[in-house]
């Protein structure tokens, strides 16, 4: 068996196409949807996924603003460009690329952005609308691993999910969702004994735990659906995700490759968040 592919790349074009045409409808009415993102440093990787999502605005009709700082910016600057951005009708979403430098508390920063502004659905505020199953942003990584799920058709309801990974941005959220639709769900972490055993009788494994290739194809159940989160530097450059993708593709039902699985899926529900903010603003 060899599985099939959940193609980020192909499903990602496929809503953008329609997120055009929503753009310029609300245009039309006086609103151009409209997203502020915020780098601090030299981070390369940062630099990369930021211009990713600058052009994708342009492409989708979404107005666009970047704003970048040395790594040694006083907190307090940035602060004040956020409460800018708070006040700004022009601006529905507004981003703050992590990770940020030490002398920045992720924590404060993220909670400085409105609540309907708050596109990654990141603030305390939106995590537990999302807990009770009425969320206001989903987190936009797993929000995109769930709709490549519907794409392909695959049911969640009375499965069993294993997460592998706990962060806040990936791993809860998803482990969230998976259980509001209805699937069982484990979380992993790094304390977790005998990971091998877990992830075997997982029939949906989500791997978000950033380390390359930790999840073989020994360790997956056959005819699992693997979503590899992971996005991974080798030592000779090349990408990979948390997924040994040539072991794990014989034994999965559905995989996702790295690159062009879940990252594409992150920027198209960003896009989807920023809209729908446009949208809300315009109805309210």
């Amino acid at each position: 068996m060899t599985a099939q592919l959940l193609d980020g790349v192909a499903l990602g074009q496929k809503l953008r196409a329609g997120f055009k045409q929503r753009a310029d409808e609300l245009a039309a009415q006086g609103m151009r949807p409209g997203l502020a993102v915020i780098l601090i440093g030299e981070d390369a990787a940062s630099q990369v996924y930021v211009r990713n999502k600058v052009n994708a605005c342009t492409q989708a009709g979404i107005h666009s603003e970047k704003y970048v700082y040395p790594c040694d910016v006083a907190p307090q600057v940035v602060f004040d460009k956020i409460a800018e951005l708070n006040a700004d009708a022009k601006i529905h979403g507004i981003l703050v690329q992590l990770p940020l430098p030490k002398h920045f508390d992720a924590d404060s920063v993220l909670e400085a952005i409105a609540p309907q502004k708050d596109v990654d659905g990141f603030r305390a505020e939106n995590v537990g609308a999302l807990m009770q199953g009425q969320p206001c942003f989903i987190p936009c990584t797993p929000y995109g691993a769930m709709k490549l799920f519907e794409a392909a058709g695959v049911s969640l309801k009375g499965k069993e999910a294993v997460v592998v990974g706990r962060s806040n941005i990936v791993g809860k959220p998803m482990a969230m969702l998976l259980m509001h639709a209805g699937a069982t769900v484990t979380v992993c972490h790094s304390q977790t004994s005998d990971l091998k055993a877990h992830c075997r009788r997982a029939d949906i494994l989500v791997a978000a735990i950033g380390k390359p290739k930790m999840i073989t194809g020994d360790m997956i159940k056959p005819g699992a659906v693997v979503i590899d989160v992971g996005i991974n530097r080798t030592a000779d450059g090349k990408l990979c995700g948390d997924v040994d993708f040539e072991s794990a593709k014989d034994v999965a039902s559905f995989i996702t490759p790295v690159p062009g699985g879940v990252g594409p899926m992150t920027i198209t529900m960003l896009l989807a968040n920023t809209l729908e903010s446009a949208e809300r603003s315009l109805n309210t």
